[in-house]
């Protein structure tokens, strides 16, 4: 394998919006060339919490289908379906025991999620940065793309990977780098400039889905919340409005155009103006990857026969991992 190894793991909860194909599938799809890459649709992270079995496997299918509609080659990558590979659970057991609870209880994002009612969260909730760490580590990863809400958990798996290594006097585990978005621009809602655009948001009309049609786009940036005032006249002053800079990240994430031009273009024009262009540009963006995605989806074949190829290929690494594993702490010769 080549010494420059990615590794991504994607939810298959809830429909894949463009902030997650701006933010990551984009950076995916362009870093294809220079790193082994290896995307693994991690639906044993999906039942953390209840999920509906019938649904499931048709939402592991549409992430697969909306990665391959976007142009990620799977002849030259790895992807897959977590829970086919064995290995992560098998893993994530001894990473357990070698993490410390207190490094799981500085974790925020259980906190965030479990809120008030942590005490009746599963443990599959609380446990789950260590069976990411097992992702991870499983692939020797050299990075792992993250956005501010899982660096916390990239570095757990490197504290995790350093202890088992000084505790074993071995160097089997990788520790792997953070591979930053070549854009720093976060996506917000499109109900509110301070949220990040989420799948799990009560509002539909707080995110484009990569499989909208045009009029459900057009509908979505028509109904996209603003202010009364024109459009601004310079960066400082879009910066005090989030929702309007929102809108001019995502014309800025979609059209490779600066955001100083933008303005300027824009400059004292009326907002539904620069939403009827904004909207043009998200369109050509997310038709073709739509249309690819409902073909594709027709095609469940296909689509399962990738995902048996990719689990049979990521089961090869992941039991030779294991093997050198057991080896090490003295579970066989």
């Amino acid at each position: 394998m080549s010494n420059k190894i990615i590794f991504s793991g994607v939810q298959p909860t809830g429909e894949i919006h463009i902030g997650n194909y701006l933010g990551a599938i984009s950076q995916f799809v362009s870093n294809q060339d220079e790193y082994k890459s290896i995307f693994s649709i991690v639906d044993l992270h999906a039942i953390t919490i209840p999920q509906n079995p019938k649904e499931l496997l048709n939402r592991t299918r549409q992430v697969l289908a909306i990665f391959l509609a976007s142009g990620i080659d799977p002849t030259k990558n790895i992807i897959f379906n977590q829970s086919q590979v064995a290995e992560h659970t098998q893993l994530a057991w001894i990473l357990n025991c070698t993490a410390r609870v207190g490094w799981l209880n500085r974790m925020t994002q259980f906190k965030d999620k479990a809120g008030k009612n942590k005490e009746n969260a599963s443990i599959g909730l609380y446990t789950y940065p260590i069976l990411m760490a097992a992702d991870i580590l499983l692939y020797s990863a050299s990075h792992v793309p993250v956005g501010d809400d899982q660096k916390q958990h990239l570095e757990l798996a490197r504290d995790i990977a350093h202890k088992f290594n000084t505790d074993y006097d071995t160097d089997i585990f990788r520790l792997p780098e953070p591979l930053l978005n070549k854009s720093s621009t976060r996506i917000m809602s499109l109900r509110d400039g301070s949220k990040k655009m989420s799948k799990s948001d009560i509002s539909e009309y707080s995110r484009i889905l990569m499989t909208d049609s045009n009029d459900e786009i057009t509908i979505k940036i028509k109904k996209a919340k603003t202010d009364s005032m024109n459009m601004p006249s310079s960066s400082e002053e879009a910066g005090n409005r989030p929702e309007i800079e929102n809108l001019l990240n995502i014309y800025c994430a979609c059209s490779g155009e600066s955001k100083d031009i933008i303005i300027s273009d824009f400059s004292g024009k009326e907002i539904s103006s620069f939403k009827n262009e904004l909207t043009k540009v998200i369109i050509s963006i997310v038709e073709p990857i739509a249309i690819k995605t409902k073909e594709l989806l027709n095609d469940q074949d296909y689509l399962d026969n990738i995902l048996k190829k990719g689990s049979d290929n990521a089961r090869q690494i992941a039991k030779q991992k294991i093997k050198d594993l057991y080896k090490i702490i003295g579970m066989s010769e």
